[in-house]
Protein backbone atom coordinates (compact mmCIF):
# COMPACT_ATOMS: atom_id res chain seq x y z
CA UNK A 1 0.00 0.00 0.00
CA UNK A 2 1.11 3.56 -0.69
CA UNK A 3 1.72 6.23 1.94
CA UNK A 4 -1.71 7.80 1.33
CA UNK A 5 -3.68 4.63 2.08
CA UNK A 6 -1.51 3.74 5.07
CA UNK A 7 -1.88 7.24 6.51
CA UNK A 8 -5.63 7.06 6.02
CA UNK A 9 -5.76 3.70 7.79
CA UNK A 10 -3.63 4.97 10.66
CA UNK A 11 -5.74 8.08 11.15
CA UNK A 12 -8.95 6.06 10.89
CA UNK A 13 -7.73 3.52 13.45
CA UNK A 14 -6.67 6.25 15.88
CA UNK A 15 -9.91 8.19 15.43
CA UNK A 16 -12.21 5.18 15.80
CA UNK A 17 -10.39 4.04 18.94
CA UNK A 18 -10.32 7.54 20.45
CA UNK A 19 -14.04 8.00 19.84
CA UNK A 20 -14.81 4.89 21.88
CA UNK A 21 -14.03 7.00 24.95
CA UNK A 22 -15.00 10.57 24.06
CA UNK A 23 -18.82 10.26 24.09
CA UNK A 24 -18.90 8.64 27.53
CA UNK A 25 -16.73 11.44 28.91
CA UNK A 26 -19.16 14.06 27.59
CA UNK A 27 -22.36 12.51 28.86
CA UNK A 28 -21.24 10.77 32.03
CA UNK A 29 -19.66 13.96 33.37
CA UNK A 30 -23.07 15.65 33.17
CA UNK A 31 -24.84 12.75 34.88
CA UNK A 32 -22.29 12.72 37.70
CA UNK A 33 -22.65 16.47 38.12
CA UNK A 34 -26.44 16.07 38.40
CA UNK A 35 -26.00 13.27 40.96
CA UNK A 36 -23.69 15.34 43.11
CA UNK A 37 -25.94 18.39 42.83
CA UNK A 38 -28.84 16.32 44.14
CA UNK A 39 -26.65 15.22 47.03
CA UNK A 40 -25.87 18.85 47.87
CA UNK A 41 -29.53 19.86 47.69
CA UNK A 42 -31.07 16.88 49.50
CA UNK A 43 -28.28 15.59 51.72
CA UNK A 44 -29.14 12.07 50.52
CA UNK A 45 -25.90 10.09 50.84
CA UNK A 46 -26.99 7.69 48.12
CA UNK A 47 -26.54 10.41 45.49
CA UNK A 48 -23.01 10.98 46.79
CA UNK A 49 -22.31 7.25 46.52
CA UNK A 50 -23.72 7.27 42.99
CA UNK A 51 -21.38 10.10 42.01
CA UNK A 52 -18.42 8.18 43.44
CA UNK A 53 -19.35 4.89 41.77
CA UNK A 54 -19.91 6.35 38.31
CA UNK A 55 -17.02 8.75 38.87
CA UNK A 56 -14.48 5.92 39.02
CA UNK A 57 -15.64 4.67 35.65
CA UNK A 58 -15.50 8.23 34.33
CA UNK A 59 -11.88 8.66 35.46
CA UNK A 60 -10.73 5.45 33.76
CA UNK A 61 -12.53 6.39 30.56
CA UNK A 62 -11.22 9.98 30.70
CA UNK A 63 -7.60 8.89 31.11
CA UNK A 64 -7.64 6.67 28.01
CA UNK A 65 -9.48 9.33 26.03
CA UNK A 66 -6.82 11.93 26.80
CA UNK A 67 -3.93 9.66 25.87
CA UNK A 68 -5.44 8.65 22.54
CA UNK A 69 -6.51 12.21 21.74
CA UNK A 70 -2.99 13.58 22.11
CA UNK A 71 -1.48 11.02 19.74
CA UNK A 72 -4.28 11.72 17.27
CA UNK A 73 -3.38 15.40 17.07
CA UNK A 74 0.31 14.60 16.52
CA UNK A 75 -0.64 12.92 13.24
CA UNK A 76 -1.43 16.29 11.70
CA UNK A 77 2.30 16.98 11.86
CA UNK A 78 3.66 13.52 11.14
CA UNK A 79 1.28 12.09 8.54
CA UNK A 80 -0.50 15.18 7.22
CA UNK A 81 2.14 17.90 7.24
CA UNK A 82 1.07 19.35 3.90
CA UNK A 83 -2.43 19.75 5.27
CA UNK A 84 -1.08 21.49 8.35
CA UNK A 85 1.02 23.82 6.22
CA UNK A 86 -1.90 24.69 3.96
CA UNK A 87 -4.64 25.30 6.56
CA UNK A 88 -2.71 25.62 9.83
CA UNK A 89 -3.66 29.29 10.16
CA UNK A 90 -7.31 28.26 10.56
CA UNK A 91 -7.31 24.70 11.86
CA UNK A 92 -4.42 25.29 14.25
CA UNK A 93 -6.05 28.32 15.84
CA UNK A 94 -9.21 26.36 16.61
CA UNK A 95 -7.26 23.50 18.20
CA UNK A 96 -5.23 26.03 20.21
CA UNK A 97 -8.43 27.53 21.62
CA UNK A 98 -9.65 24.03 22.50
CA UNK A 99 -6.46 23.28 24.41
CA UNK A 100 -6.07 26.58 26.27
CA UNK A 101 -9.72 27.31 26.98
CA UNK A 102 -11.23 23.88 27.55
CA UNK A 103 -8.68 21.10 28.00
CA UNK A 104 -6.59 22.87 30.66
CA UNK A 105 -9.75 23.79 32.60
CA UNK A 106 -11.01 20.21 32.33
CA UNK A 107 -7.69 18.68 33.37
CA UNK A 108 -7.27 20.99 36.34
CA UNK A 109 -10.71 20.52 37.84
CA UNK A 110 -10.87 16.79 37.26
CA UNK A 111 -7.91 16.55 39.64
CA UNK A 112 -9.67 18.85 42.10
CA UNK A 113 -12.77 16.68 41.93
CA UNK A 114 -10.94 13.33 42.14
CA UNK A 115 -8.85 14.27 45.18
CA UNK A 116 -11.12 16.81 46.84
CA UNK A 117 -13.86 14.66 48.37
CA UNK A 118 -12.65 15.22 51.94
CA UNK A 119 -10.96 18.58 51.35
CA UNK A 120 -13.71 20.73 49.81
CA UNK A 121 -17.18 21.59 50.97
CA UNK A 122 -19.93 19.58 49.23
CA UNK A 123 -21.00 22.67 47.29
CA UNK A 124 -17.46 23.51 46.11
CA UNK A 125 -16.87 19.88 45.18
CA UNK A 126 -20.06 19.83 43.10
CA UNK A 127 -18.93 23.00 41.34
CA UNK A 128 -15.68 21.27 40.37
CA UNK A 129 -17.46 18.42 38.56
CA UNK A 130 -19.74 20.90 36.79
CA UNK A 131 -16.62 22.72 35.56
CA UNK A 132 -15.25 19.39 34.31
CA UNK A 133 -18.51 18.66 32.48
CA UNK A 134 -18.68 22.14 30.95
CA UNK A 135 -15.02 22.06 29.92
CA UNK A 136 -15.35 18.58 28.39
CA UNK A 137 -18.24 19.68 26.24
CA UNK A 138 -16.51 22.96 25.34
CA UNK A 139 -13.52 20.92 24.21
CA UNK A 140 -15.77 18.86 21.94
CA UNK A 141 -17.41 22.04 20.64
CA UNK A 142 -14.13 23.54 19.39
CA UNK A 143 -12.95 20.28 17.84
CA UNK A 144 -16.29 19.93 16.06
CA UNK A 145 -16.05 23.50 14.77
CA UNK A 146 -12.61 22.65 13.37
CA UNK A 147 -13.94 19.50 11.72
CA UNK A 148 -16.96 21.37 10.36
CA UNK A 149 -14.64 23.87 8.69
CA UNK A 150 -13.06 20.94 6.86
CA UNK A 151 -16.55 19.86 5.78
CA UNK A 152 -17.68 23.36 4.76
CA UNK A 153 -14.81 25.86 4.64
CA UNK A 154 -15.83 29.51 5.19
CA UNK A 155 -14.22 32.73 6.42
CA UNK A 156 -10.87 32.35 4.65
CA UNK A 157 -8.88 33.42 1.64
CA UNK A 158 -6.07 31.76 -0.32
CA UNK A 159 -2.95 33.88 0.03
CA UNK A 160 0.67 32.95 -0.70
CA UNK A 161 -0.36 29.37 -1.40
CA UNK A 162 -2.08 28.92 1.98
CA UNK A 163 -5.58 29.22 3.39
CA UNK A 164 -5.60 32.19 5.77
CA UNK A 165 -8.33 33.15 8.22
CA UNK A 166 -10.27 36.31 7.34
CA UNK A 167 -13.52 35.95 9.31
CA UNK A 168 -13.29 34.06 12.59
CA UNK A 169 -16.94 34.76 13.39
CA UNK A 170 -18.05 33.08 10.15
CA UNK A 171 -16.10 29.96 11.07
CA UNK A 172 -17.60 29.61 14.54
CA UNK A 173 -21.18 30.59 13.69
CA UNK A 174 -21.76 28.77 10.41
CA UNK A 175 -24.91 26.56 10.48
CA UNK A 176 -23.05 23.41 9.43
CA UNK A 177 -20.86 23.61 12.55
CA UNK A 178 -23.79 23.97 14.93
CA UNK A 179 -25.73 21.17 13.28
CA UNK A 180 -22.66 18.98 13.76
CA UNK A 181 -22.24 20.06 17.37
CA UNK A 182 -25.84 19.32 18.37
CA UNK A 183 -25.85 16.05 16.43
CA UNK A 184 -22.59 14.76 17.92
CA UNK A 185 -23.28 15.83 21.51
CA UNK A 186 -26.75 14.30 21.36
CA UNK A 187 -25.20 11.01 20.24
CA UNK A 188 -22.77 11.22 23.16
CA UNK A 189 -25.56 11.77 25.68
CA UNK A 190 -27.57 8.86 24.24
CA UNK A 191 -24.51 6.62 24.50
CA UNK A 192 -23.88 7.68 28.11
CA UNK A 193 -27.49 7.06 29.06
CA UNK A 194 -27.44 3.58 27.53
CA UNK A 195 -24.10 2.82 29.20
CA UNK A 196 -25.53 3.66 32.62
CA UNK A 197 -28.76 1.78 31.95
CA UNK A 198 -26.85 -1.33 30.83
CA UNK A 199 -24.83 -1.54 34.04
CA UNK A 200 -27.92 -0.82 36.13
CA UNK A 201 -29.82 -3.55 34.28
CA UNK A 202 -27.10 -6.06 35.16
CA UNK A 203 -27.49 -5.37 38.88
CA UNK A 204 -31.28 -5.02 38.85
CA UNK A 205 -31.60 -8.41 37.17
CA UNK A 206 -29.68 -9.79 40.15
CA UNK A 207 -31.72 -7.66 42.58
CA UNK A 208 -28.57 -5.97 43.92
CA UNK A 209 -28.65 -2.43 45.39
CA UNK A 210 -32.10 -1.91 43.95
CA UNK A 211 -32.66 1.68 45.09
CA UNK A 212 -29.18 2.74 44.02
CA UNK A 213 -29.40 1.31 40.51
CA UNK A 214 -33.05 2.21 39.99
CA UNK A 215 -32.20 5.88 40.59
CA UNK A 216 -29.19 5.62 38.31
CA UNK A 217 -31.22 3.87 35.60
CA UNK A 218 -33.88 6.57 35.63
CA UNK A 219 -31.26 9.30 35.27
CA UNK A 220 -29.60 7.54 32.35
CA UNK A 221 -33.02 6.88 30.81
CA UNK A 222 -34.08 10.52 31.05
CA UNK A 223 -30.87 11.70 29.38
CA UNK A 224 -31.12 9.11 26.59
CA UNK A 225 -34.83 9.71 25.96
CA UNK A 226 -34.51 13.49 25.70
CA UNK A 227 -31.61 13.34 23.29
CA UNK A 228 -33.04 10.47 21.24
CA UNK A 229 -35.86 12.87 20.35
CA UNK A 230 -33.39 15.71 19.76
CA UNK A 231 -31.19 13.50 17.59
CA UNK A 232 -33.98 12.47 15.24
CA UNK A 233 -35.37 16.00 14.82
CA UNK A 234 -31.95 17.57 14.46
CA UNK A 235 -30.72 14.73 12.24
CA UNK A 236 -33.35 15.69 9.68
CA UNK A 237 -32.20 19.32 9.85
CA UNK A 238 -28.57 18.23 9.55
CA UNK A 239 -29.40 16.18 6.48
CA UNK A 240 -30.97 19.22 4.84
CA UNK A 241 -27.80 21.21 5.53
CA UNK A 242 -25.70 18.43 3.98
CA UNK A 243 -27.94 18.55 0.90
CA UNK A 244 -27.18 22.27 0.61
CA UNK A 245 -23.40 22.27 1.11
CA UNK A 246 -22.35 18.69 0.22
CA UNK A 247 -24.82 17.43 -2.40
CA UNK A 248 -22.49 14.64 -3.53
CA UNK A 249 -22.45 13.26 0.03
CA UNK A 250 -26.25 13.27 0.05
CA UNK A 251 -26.29 11.36 -3.24
CA UNK A 252 -23.85 8.79 -1.81
CA UNK A 253 -25.87 8.48 1.42
CA UNK A 254 -28.96 7.62 -0.63
CA UNK A 255 -27.14 5.80 -3.45
CA UNK A 256 -28.86 8.10 -5.94
CA UNK A 257 -27.20 7.79 -9.32
CA UNK A 258 -29.46 9.81 -11.61
CA UNK A 259 -30.52 13.41 -11.03
CA UNK A 260 -34.21 13.11 -10.19
CA UNK A 261 -37.14 15.45 -9.65
CA UNK A 262 -39.53 14.32 -6.91
CA UNK A 263 -36.81 11.86 -5.88
CA UNK A 264 -38.13 8.77 -4.07
CA UNK A 265 -36.88 7.38 -0.77
CA UNK A 266 -36.29 3.64 -0.94
CA UNK A 267 -36.78 1.45 2.09
CA UNK A 268 -34.29 -1.11 0.79
CA UNK A 269 -31.40 -0.66 -1.63
CA UNK A 270 -28.32 -2.58 -2.67
CA UNK A 271 -25.80 -0.26 -4.33
CA UNK A 272 -23.85 -1.54 -7.33
CA UNK A 273 -21.01 0.93 -7.31
CA UNK A 274 -19.01 -0.72 -10.09
CA UNK A 275 -21.87 -0.36 -12.58
CA UNK A 276 -23.15 2.99 -11.25
CA UNK A 277 -26.59 1.71 -10.37
CA UNK A 278 -28.57 -0.06 -7.65
CA UNK A 279 -28.94 -3.79 -8.13
CA UNK A 280 -32.04 -3.83 -5.88
CA UNK A 281 -34.50 -0.99 -5.16
CA UNK A 282 -37.56 -1.83 -3.07
CA UNK A 283 -40.23 0.27 -1.43
CA UNK A 284 -39.78 3.62 -3.12
CA UNK A 285 -41.85 6.48 -1.66
CA UNK A 286 -42.29 9.12 -4.40
CA UNK A 287 -40.98 12.57 -3.51
CA UNK A 288 -39.85 11.52 -0.02
CA UNK A 289 -36.13 12.15 -0.57
CA UNK A 290 -36.87 15.54 -2.13
CA UNK A 291 -39.05 16.41 0.86
CA UNK A 292 -36.42 15.31 3.39
CA UNK A 293 -33.58 17.12 1.64
CA UNK A 294 -35.26 20.28 0.37
CA UNK A 295 -38.63 20.37 2.20
CA UNK A 296 -40.67 20.11 -0.99
CA UNK A 297 -41.72 16.87 -2.72
CA UNK A 298 -41.05 18.26 -6.20
CA UNK A 299 -37.41 19.32 -5.62
CA UNK A 300 -34.70 17.99 -7.91
CA UNK A 301 -31.99 15.99 -6.17
CA UNK A 302 -28.66 15.81 -7.96
CA UNK A 303 -27.41 12.27 -8.65
CA UNK A 304 -23.91 10.86 -8.46
CA UNK A 305 -23.48 10.73 -12.24
CA UNK A 306 -23.62 14.53 -12.35
CA UNK A 307 -20.40 14.69 -10.34
CA UNK A 308 -16.97 13.78 -11.74
CA UNK A 309 -16.13 10.19 -10.91
CA UNK A 310 -12.91 11.20 -9.16
CA UNK A 311 -14.86 13.52 -6.83
CA UNK A 312 -17.39 10.98 -5.59
CA UNK A 313 -17.02 9.45 -2.13
CA UNK A 314 -17.09 5.66 -1.64
CA UNK A 315 -20.79 5.05 -2.17
CA UNK A 316 -21.39 1.69 -0.50
CA UNK A 317 -19.65 2.60 2.74
CA UNK A 318 -21.37 5.99 2.92
CA UNK A 319 -24.75 4.40 2.19
CA UNK A 320 -24.38 1.63 4.77
CA UNK A 321 -23.03 3.85 7.54
CA UNK A 322 -25.93 6.25 7.03
CA UNK A 323 -28.51 3.45 7.15
CA UNK A 324 -26.98 1.94 10.29
CA UNK A 325 -26.92 5.32 12.06
CA UNK A 326 -30.53 6.16 11.20
CA UNK A 327 -31.92 2.71 12.03
CA UNK A 328 -30.22 2.70 15.42
CA UNK A 329 -31.39 6.25 16.13
CA UNK A 330 -35.02 5.18 15.81
CA UNK A 331 -34.31 2.03 17.86
CA UNK A 332 -32.93 4.17 20.70
CA UNK A 333 -36.09 6.25 20.73
CA UNK A 334 -38.24 3.11 20.86
CA UNK A 335 -36.24 1.57 23.71
CA UNK A 336 -36.22 4.74 25.79
CA UNK A 337 -39.95 5.38 25.29
CA UNK A 338 -40.66 1.81 26.45
CA UNK A 339 -38.31 2.39 29.38
CA UNK A 340 -40.16 5.53 30.39
CA UNK A 341 -43.34 3.53 30.93
CA UNK A 342 -41.42 0.84 32.84
CA UNK A 343 -39.30 3.21 34.97
CA UNK A 344 -41.35 2.55 38.13
CA UNK A 345 -41.36 -1.25 37.74
CA UNK A 346 -37.90 -2.06 36.45
CA UNK A 347 -37.29 -5.06 38.69
CA UNK A 348 -40.59 -6.53 37.46
CA UNK A 349 -39.48 -6.11 33.82
CA UNK A 350 -36.64 -8.63 33.36
CA UNK A 351 -37.19 -8.90 29.61
CA UNK A 352 -36.69 -5.17 29.12
CA UNK A 353 -33.68 -5.15 31.45
CA UNK A 354 -32.04 -7.94 29.45
CA UNK A 355 -32.53 -5.96 26.25
CA UNK A 356 -30.96 -2.89 27.83
CA UNK A 357 -28.09 -4.94 29.23
CA UNK A 358 -27.10 -6.20 25.80
CA UNK A 359 -27.94 -2.97 23.93
CA UNK A 360 -24.86 -1.14 25.22
CA UNK A 361 -22.70 -1.70 22.08
CA UNK A 362 -25.36 -0.20 19.80
CA UNK A 363 -24.82 3.50 20.65
CA UNK A 364 -21.08 2.98 20.11
CA UNK A 365 -21.84 1.45 16.71
CA UNK A 366 -24.15 4.34 15.83
CA UNK A 367 -21.55 6.95 16.83
CA UNK A 368 -18.81 5.27 14.82
CA UNK A 369 -21.15 4.91 11.83
CA UNK A 370 -21.91 8.61 12.04
CA UNK A 371 -18.24 9.55 11.98
CA UNK A 372 -17.60 7.11 9.16
CA UNK A 373 -20.30 8.83 7.11
CA UNK A 374 -18.97 12.30 7.95
CA UNK A 375 -15.37 11.51 7.01
CA UNK A 376 -15.76 8.97 4.21
CA UNK A 377 -18.60 10.96 2.67
CA UNK A 378 -16.29 13.98 2.36
CA UNK A 379 -13.71 12.11 0.29
CA UNK A 380 -11.72 12.66 -1.85
CA UNK A 381 -11.45 16.02 -0.08
CA UNK A 382 -9.66 16.66 3.19
CA UNK A 383 -11.03 20.22 3.04
CA UNK A 384 -14.21 20.02 0.98
CA UNK A 385 -13.75 21.56 -2.44
CA UNK A 386 -10.40 23.12 -1.49
CA UNK A 387 -7.78 20.45 -0.84
CA UNK A 388 -7.80 16.76 -1.72
CA UNK A 389 -6.62 14.16 0.75
CA UNK A 390 -3.96 12.98 -1.68
CA UNK A 391 -2.42 16.47 -1.59
CA UNK A 392 -2.40 16.62 2.21
CA UNK A 393 -0.27 13.57 3.06
CA UNK A 394 3.31 13.98 4.28
CA UNK A 395 6.18 13.19 1.88
CA UNK A 396 7.44 10.22 3.88
CA UNK A 397 8.19 6.60 3.15
CA UNK A 398 5.40 4.03 3.27
CA UNK A 399 7.54 1.84 5.53
CA UNK A 400 7.57 4.55 8.20
CA UNK A 401 3.79 4.73 8.28
CA UNK A 402 3.43 0.95 8.20
CA UNK A 403 5.67 0.56 11.25
CA UNK A 404 3.81 3.25 13.18
CA UNK A 405 0.45 1.79 12.14
CA UNK A 406 1.42 -1.62 13.50
CA UNK A 407 2.71 0.02 16.68
CA UNK A 408 -0.51 2.02 17.09
CA UNK A 409 -2.66 -1.07 16.71
CA UNK A 410 -0.56 -3.01 19.21
CA UNK A 411 -0.46 -0.26 21.84
CA UNK A 412 -4.10 0.68 21.41
CA UNK A 413 -5.12 -2.95 21.73
CA UNK A 414 -3.32 -3.16 25.08
CA UNK A 415 -4.76 0.17 26.25
CA UNK A 416 -8.25 -0.85 25.17
CA UNK A 417 -8.02 -4.22 26.88
CA UNK A 418 -6.80 -2.61 30.11
CA UNK A 419 -9.43 0.13 30.02
CA UNK A 420 -12.36 -2.16 29.30
CA UNK A 421 -11.18 -4.65 31.92
CA UNK A 422 -11.02 -1.93 34.59
CA UNK A 423 -14.36 -0.41 33.60
CA UNK A 424 -16.18 -3.72 33.39
CA UNK A 425 -14.71 -5.13 36.61
CA UNK A 426 -15.63 -1.98 38.55
CA UNK A 427 -19.10 -1.85 37.00
CA UNK A 428 -19.91 -5.48 37.76
CA UNK A 429 -18.57 -5.28 41.30
CA UNK A 430 -21.03 -2.51 42.08
CA UNK A 431 -20.84 0.08 44.86
CA UNK A 432 -19.26 -0.76 48.19
CA UNK A 433 -21.89 -2.41 50.37
CA UNK A 434 -21.00 -0.48 53.47
CA UNK A 435 -21.25 2.82 51.60
CA UNK A 436 -24.76 2.31 50.30
CA UNK A 437 -28.01 2.70 52.13
CA UNK A 438 -30.09 -0.46 52.44
CA UNK A 439 -32.20 -1.14 49.35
Amino acid sequence: MDVLMLSRLQFAAATIFHFLFVPLTLGLSILIAIMETRYVRTGDEEYKNMAKFWGKIFLINFAIGVVTGITLEFQFGTNWSRYSTYVGDIFGSLLAIEATLAFFLESTFIAVWAFGWNKLSPRAHAVSIWLVAIASNLSALWILIANSWMQHPVGFTIRNGRAELTDFLAVVTQPFAWHTIVHTLSAAYILSGFFVMSICAYHLLRKQHITFFTKSFRMGLSLALIFSVVEIVQGHMHGAEVAKVQPVKLAAMESLWETTAAAPQYLFLIPDEANERNSVSIGGIPGALSMLAYHTPDATVKGLKDFPKEERPPVTLSFLSFRVMVALGFLFLLLTVVGWFKRNKLVESPGYLKIMLYAVPLPYLAAEAGWTLAEVGRQPWVVYGIMKTSDAVSPIASSQVLISLIAFIGIYSLLGAAAFYLIISHALKGPQVEAVAAS
